[in-house]
């Protein structure tokens, strides 16, 4: 929407800015603690070190970090005895092909418990509080109300159909159930688990260089003021945020499966985008390894000019930090002086994952205001949700070109459109995990993914858990962006998705 805004000049109403917001902002908080929890957890916590746990031992120590309810000795022996029902019926589902038992876990019996305890309360909490989407954009994933100009989302006091008072009312209690699950919690269970993996501060830390687009507009325009700022940040440099111009990011095919009709050794701007698939990888009996200079990737390889960048939380969180974001830089230096470290602590695969938890408490206490700025303008009598007066294509400029940004939980995400006689004659988008996990460019310049790799200790190739937890703090789109493959381009697993 905001790629078609931007190119015919659209603004959309205050309430339908602030809806947008409601809606990504809960995806966040909810997004974050499942991926905490239900994506990256079990590679720092051993499930099956839980059975050695004394429940009030666990108890005594969830009572120190949090006033959580749950934090008896009765309720961790019942998560205990579940555990050990589940491990001893020999039917792990999708826990069966862990590392468990790996020598790189290191967290105490009574802190695998007290985690796999809120790994399960997270399933139900993550399940209630997405029903802000149910309320505002009809269903999750992917929501149906979005619209160009706007949203289709109807304001009426006086309609149960409607955005009402009700309504409003069950928001607020569904993100103050999410902000209070937060706060005592996942960052109290961040914030424990982390210093048993102090030496992950050193570990992980990629190109050095960091991209945000910004988000949560908090004008209807979209830019001239956003919760989270947009910019770019170069070498580790916290002191200077530079603007950031959409017009420098390109993208190469040199080393994907894509080709260029002038050549894969140049990049495109996405205006001026290609996608032309030509898969030349490696085919049965596999008998040749992947070689120098090879085509390796479905990715292609987003550049910033230039330069191979990181997107996704700890960028928005540094982005945020060096701009002076009073909410982000207070709950940063907490982290840090909690965890006894400092900023260059950020650098990290630690540093990933503690900007995820930092970036979800901030949102998670923001959002309620959001749900009242919507209250007083309904109350004003505004009710407007969308702005339709260039629905005309007929008023349309015979050409029109727009660009779209939009920070999704995983980062930084960049649609730009071409308009030509009331159609579209060419659309592109980059997706935070083709930033992120790009192969090598036209000057060998590897992606985020590949360059956090790079000096990772590894205890046991057979089982690589330390490989895990790097790729695992960029929360990595399994759907576009993973190929498991041998060294000698050999397929190692194939998952079918029903």
């Amino acid at each position: 929407m905001r790629a078609v805004e931007d190119a015919l000049g659209i603004t959309i109403p205050q309430n339908a800015q602030i809806i947008r917001n409601l809606i990504e902002g809960s995806q966040y908080v909810q997004d974050h603690v499942i991926h905490f929890y239900h994506l990256h957890a079990l590679d720092w916590v051993d499930i099956t070190g839980a059975l050695k746990a004394d429940p009030a031992g666990t108890a005594k120590l969830a009572q120190s970090i949090s006033d959580w309810p749950n934090s008896s000795e009765a309720h961790f022996k019942g998560v205990q005895n579940r555990v050990k029902t589940f491990v001893e019926s020999g039917q792990l589902g999708l826990f069966a092909n862990a590392y468990w038992g790996h020598p790189a876990y290191k967290l105490p019996p009574e802190a695998n418990l007290m985690a796999v305890a809120h790994y399960l309360e997270a399933l139900d909490w993550q399940r209630d509080v997405i029903r802000v989407h149910a309320i505002l954009g009809a269903k999750n994933p992917h929501p149906q109300t979005y619209l160009v100009g706007g949203m289709a989302l109807p304001i009426d006091p006086n309609s149960q159909n409607a955005l009402n008072a009700d309504k409003l009312a069950l928001m607020k209690q569904l993100l103050a159930k999410a902000r209070v699950f937060v706060e005592k919690v996942y960052i109290p269970d961040l914030l424990a688990v982390a210093p048993f993996y102090k030496d992950w501060a050193g570990v992980g830390g990629g190109v050095g260089n960091f991209l945000a687009y910004g988000e949560f507009p908090l004008t209807p325009n979209n830019t001239e003021r956003l919760f989270l700022p947009r910019g770019v940040i170069l070498n580790k440099d916290l002191t200077k945020v530079l603007p950031m111009d959409h017009q420098k990011v390109s993208e190469y095919v040199t080393r994907s499966w894509y080709d260029y009709a002038g050549g894969d050794g140049k990049a495109l701007h996405p205006w001026d985008g290609e996608t032309a698939p030509h898969y030349t990888g490696p085919k049965p009996p596999y008998d040749s390894m992947v070689g120098d200079g090879a085509k390796y990737s479905w990715l292609k390889a987003p550049r910033y000019d230039g330069n191979a960048m990181e997107v996704g939380p700890l960028a928005r969180m540094l982005v945020a930090y060096g701009s002076g974001v009073k909410p982000v830089v207070d709950t940063v230096n907490l982290v840090l002086k909690t965890l006894g470290v400092g900023p260059e602590a950020l650098f990290s695969t630690l540093g990933r994952t503690a900007a995820r938890g930092v970036e979800t408490l901030v949102l998670a206490q923001q959002i309620e205001s959001w749900v009242d700025a919507l209250a007083a303008n309904i109350k004003r009598g505004d009710l407007k949700t969308h702005n339709g007066d260039k629905w005309d294509p007929s008023k349309w400029p015979s050409e029109a070109k727009g660009f779209g940004f939009f920070e999704a939980p995983r980062g930084a995400l960049g649609h730009w459109v071409r308009i030509k006689d009331g159609a579209i004659a060419n659309y592109q988008c980059v997706v935070p995990s083709t930033w992120n996990g790009s192969p090598r460019d036209a000057s060998n310049k590897r992606g985020a993914w590949e360059e956090a790799l790079v000096g990772t200790p590894v205890t046991d190739p057979e089982r690589p858990i330390e490989i895990l937890r790097t790729v695992h703090s960029f929360d990595p789109c399994m759907a576009c962006a993973v190929h498991v493959v041998d060294t000698h381009g050999r397929e190692v697993t194939r998952i079918k998705v029903v």
